[in-house]
């Protein structure tokens, strides 16, 4: 049996002072493994807000006094619609949690709405954040009627 000679290398590549055959760059790892990325509660509300609107069948967010609220804001000069309204988002590190509160329109069906916000929150949210989706509890606290006025429809008395 013939042994062949090998050179001697350093067992850790990262101790090799020419830079030889590692991967790493100077500062200690790839690019994008230096640092933290922190999502705010209100970044993954804002998302999962505007997906759950993006829903055909959900008529708004919120519940009722909420809506009230929110339609007095509106109305302020300066004043923007909350896309966050009726959303509450737990955000972890890695995973997170939300619950909606919607209203939806008279007709549909409350169990296939139900069932599109939430896959269309998922995927939103998950695409955008790179977190998991964990759950996604809705609560629906009001279905809108066809002769129905709305909060934020109807006109000041005062103007």
């Amino acid at each position: 049996m013939t042994e062949t000679p090998q050179r001697n290398r350093p067992e850790n590549p990262d101790d090799n002072a020419s830079g030889g055959s590692s991967l790493t760059k100077r500062g200690g790892g790839a690019p994008a493994t230096r640092g933290r990325t922190t999502i705010a509660d209100g970044v993954v509300e804002k998302i999962a807000g505007m997906a759950a609107r993006d829903v055909v069948g959900v008529h708004a967010m919120g519940s009722g006094l909420s809506r009230t609220f929110g339609a007095v804001r509106d109305r302020v000069p300066g004043g923007s619609k909350s896309v966050t309204r009726g959303v509450k988002a737990e955000v972890g590190e890695t995973q997170t949690a939300l619950d909606l509160e919607i209203v939806v329109d008279y007709g549909v069906s409350i169990a296939d709405v139900a069932r599109d916000v939430r896959e269309n929150v998922v995927a939103a949210v998950e695409r955008m954040t790179g977190l998991e989706v964990v759950e996604v509890n809705i609560a629906v606290s009001d279905v809108k009627l066809p002769d129905e006025e709305d909060e934020d429809d109807s006109e000041s008395r005062v103007q």
